[in-house]
């Protein structure tokens, strides 16, 4: 079941989004990862099986806000 993922993370400078965007892509699963939005404050994650909850916990660990905004199927 593909699924797309919306995380919005506090991130002050491109070294904390690319920090992100490093987390993320190391979670199991995961296909694509991007950053959104219009303070590029979102991080959107497709995958197979990714666990919403695992990949937050990750990211709030290492960056210290992380809020789940969006879970849902994607076709395809």
């Amino acid at each position: 079941m593909m699924q797309k993922i919306v995380v919005k993370v506090k991130v002050q400078c491109e070294k904390c989004r690319t920090k992100a965007m490093k987390i993320a892509a190391t979670a199991q699963g995961v296909n694509k990862v991007s950053i959104q939005g219009v303070d590029r404050d979102h991080v959107e994650v497709i995958g197979d099986g990714v666990d919403s909850v695992c990949l937050t916990k990750a990211l709030r660990k290492k960056l210290g806000s992380a809020t789940i905004v969006k879970v849902e199927q994607v076709k395809g």
